[in-house]
């Protein structure tokens, strides 16, 4: 063979999987394990033995930045040629075929591509034809309920036959007149980049035929994310050739909740019975410890793929877990951690991640890494405070505080809808500028400015309002006003208005905005608790953040963003039940084995060093809850983890006479592991006490029959009366009196009482 001295730069399983290039492939790539090497080095071999012409190969990727860094080295291996390979992304290459064929579908080669915003405003128009109240019929749930539909290829007649309510029947009717104003504006939304290469193939085999043959080798990259339509285009392509190599980790499939079907790469031997499987097994990235325990965590999924990842690395520090007594102290703890680690280690800031769950979390870590000096910044998502609903609600604590401020005030005039529409703000804006006073002044003479007169009641109605919230600052600490601004405003009502994933993470946001006050207020450290101080405090975070101006920061994001990357250091917070695992993920076995393959992807982010933690209590909607650590930190195996050093001493002691005994075994050990984990599993998955044990003899009562005057029994607080029961925007709650600890405020659907 030819040009091909880059294959001595292989391991043996490396090799196998770049040089067998001929029929149906899977290659299972192991966390660490040089995956888009092997993905480089099989396409620059094909082309080095002159097996295909570069446009004869057929590429897909899930993100354009992958495409780019692997044709860039594939062209460094094997010459310029490389630049004719078709290599992109699924959304990119279907969008260049339905350009060439689109007038076989009805469309003309310029139809205009809709963003989701291009999407979601065609929904709210049609919910306004349709007077359908948008607050009710929230349009970002119908977009995600068409989006769905058009993945799983169900068509809005389709859609028709499985609705069994009101709703869905609005949101079907919706579906159809929304695909029949996209085609007449000869329009795709960019889930019809995928949807509409089907129905080309299907209803034109010569033009499939063509593109079948045109490609004569097909690689799909992270193929354990791919939905149901990118399963249906690479199956259609690669019937004739059937050439095909999907790459991808079973165990890094973390994608259901945007469709991904893991199914695709576990079921793949049945599309292709003569299908080869090559195993990617050693990691290259991380310590010994941090590979073996990653292996006895995903051993407890029954869906996976056997094998068995390895390392010739060292074995390295073992796993630090350590239990804080909230998420403030967690926070603090970590950002000591990091400064301890970059002086003993001699790290870099940018050697750091911070993992957690939900965007939510990154909230007291950004405090504390402030205060802390540490530089920072927040991927996956924006900086805690400069998403749209802090800086929403922060507008409404500027203006109580400073009614002259413009910008807030604009921001928030008519957020929540109240009816002062764009014309009117306008209006108000050249009379102020006409007469020569602030916009504030001109809003208290709306009467003067000549908009109608139910907007100038809106607006009247709007400058009460402040007025009132600027009474509650000068009366009352921070999180008091902010409480009180957050409910009147409209704002939690407005994001607890809909079931929507994405809605209610912004109404969590908020919460913790509120839990920042709160927690503001009761420092030890804080010498004034007014709403004016508790603005310009954050208002110092939030330009120290935007200050950094190298790239040597601590990075933060959810563990969803963190996959591909690795750090020499990684701190997995927020082990908690129902936080991680998801309380959202406990009705299925398939949802907990996606929470475990997260967590699976969480901990082969760390190359040398992995540490974890979770809290006893966390504001979570609002109320204090007390948690239990997550079932997954019984799961990996004791070996690989770090002993607090005040336990090393009383275990040794209680360990030593039996071991001179010489009673205990391997086998024994192992057993006590299960039993162990058997408990973790059998765990309900609710809040209770991180210390408790768990009761054979407590069964939880159901909420709804709780009233005021009963006994009831919490696994941590122990029996108490309870005072009063009552039901808000966060749900059903009770004020419970316990004798050891006090009266606590209790979401009756986290606090599994138990009526005695």
């Amino acid at each position: 063979m030819e040009n091909v001295d880059f294959l001595k730069e292989l391991n043996p399983s490396q090799q196998a999987a770049v040089m067998n290039v001929e029929g149906p492939q899977m290659v299972i790539a192991g966390a660490g394990s040089g995956k888009t090497r092997v993905l480089t080095y099989r396409l620059a071999f094909i082309l080095s033995q002159g097996l295909a012409y570069p446009q004869e190969l057929l590429s897909l990727t899930f993100t354009n930045k992958a495409a780019k860094e692997m044709k860039e080295r594939i062209q460094r291996l094997v010459g310029p040629e490389a630049k004719s390979i078709v290599m992109g992304t699924f959304h990119s290459i279907f969008s260049r075929i339905l350009r060439v064929e689109a007038e076989r579908i009805g469309y003309t080669r310029a139809f205009t591509i809709y963003d989701s915003d291009d999407s979601n405003k065609m929904v709210k128009t049609l919910l306004k034809e349709r007077n359908l109240d948008d607050k009710v019929f929230k349009p970002k749930v119908i977009q995600h309920a068409i989006s769905s539909a058009k993945n799983k290829l169900i068509s809005p007649k389709e859609y028709l036959d499985f609705v069994t309510d009101d709703f869905n029947m609005q949101v079907a009717k919706i579906y159809e007149i929304y695909e029949q104003r996209l085609f007449k504006s000869n329009a795709m939304d960019f889930d019809d980049l995928l949807i509409k290469p089907i129905l080309l193939f299907k209803t034109h085999p010569d033009i499939l035929y063509k593109y079948q043959h045109r490609f004569r080798y097909i690689m799909v990259d992270e193929y354990q994310d791919t939905n149901h339509a990118q399963y249906i285009l690479t199956n259609m392509l690669a019937a004739a050739h059937q050439n095909i190599c999907v790459v991808g980790d079973d165990a890094q499939s973390i994608y259901g909740f945007r469709g991904a079907n893991i199914q695709n790469i576990l079921n793949l031997k049945k599309d292709y019975p003569d299908l080869e499987v090559y195993k990617l097994e050693q990691n290259y990235r991380s310590t010994n410890t941090i590979v073996q325990a990653a292996n006895s965590i995903i051993a407890f999924n029954k869906d996976q793929i056997q094998k068995k990842v390895f390392t010739e690395n060292e074995a390295g520090d073992k796993i630090s877990v350590f239990e804080a007594t909230s998420e403030q102290d967690e926070a603090k703890r970590v950002a000591n951690l990091v400064r301890e680690q970059r002086q003993v280690h001699s790290f870099f800031n940018k050697d750091f991640a911070i993992l957690y769950r939900t965007n939510a979390q990154s909230r007291a870590m950004e405090d504390e890494l402030r205060r802390a000096g540490i530089n920072y910044k927040v991927f996956g998502g924006l900086s805690f405070y400069q998403r749209k609903e802090i800086k929403d609600m922060v507008a409404y604590f500027k203006l109580a505080v400073n009614p002259q401020d413009e910008a807030a005030a604009k921001r928030v005039i008519n957020y929540p809808t109240r009816g002062i529409g764009q014309s009117s703000i306008e209006a108000i804006n050249v009379y102020a500028d006409g007469h020569n006073i602030t916009f504030w002044d001109a809003l208290q003479r709306v009467e003067h400015v000549g908009i109608n007169t139910r907007a100038a009641n809106r607006v009247k109605e709007f400058v009460m309002m402040i007025r009132d919230f600027g009474v509650s600052c000068k009366n009352n600490d921070a999180f008091f006003a902010a409480s009180y601004i957050a409910k009147q405003s409209g704002i939690l009502k407005d994001l607890h208005s809909t079931d929507d994933l994405e809605t209610l993470g912004r109404w969590e946001n908020v919460q913790e905005l509120l839990n920042s006050a709160q927690g503001y207020v009761e420092s030890p450290d804080t010498e004034d608790h007014s709403m004016e101080a508790f603005l310009a405090d954050i208002s110092l975070f939030t330009d120290q953040d935007q200050k950094i101006d190298d790239d040597d920061f601590v990075t933060l994001m959810t563990i969803h963003s963190a996959k591909g990357l690795e750090f020499k250091s990684v701190f997995i917070v927020g082990m908690e039940e129902t936080l991680f695992p998801s309380g959202m993920a406990l009705e299925t076995r398939a949802d907990l084995e996606e929470e475990r393959r997260l967590f699976y992807v969480a901990l082969t982010r760390a190359e040398k060093i992995l540490t974890m933690s979770y809290a006893r209590s966390r504001y979570r909607f609002g109320q204090m809850q007390f948690n239990e650590k997550s079932r997954f930190l019984d799961e990996v195996d004791d070996q690989y983890i770090k002993k607090p050093e005040t336990n090393v001493r009383r275990e040794a002691l209680d360990a030593a006479p039996t071991a001179r005994r010489g009673i205990v075994s391997a086998e024994d050990l192992a057993a006590n592991r299960r039993a162990k984990v058997n408990r973790a599993a059998a765990r309900p998955a609710s809040a209770g006490s991180a210390a408790a044990a768990p009761d054979p003899n407590f069964v939880p009562s159901d909420p709804k029959s709780i009233q005021a005057g009963q006994t009831v029994r919490h696994l941590k607080f122990g029996k108490g009366t309870v005072i009063a029961v009552e039901e808000d925007s966060t749900g059903r709650k009770a004020t419970v009196d316990f004798p050891g600890s006090g009266q606590r405020v209790l979401l009756l659907k986290f606090a599994r009482l138990q009526i005695l």
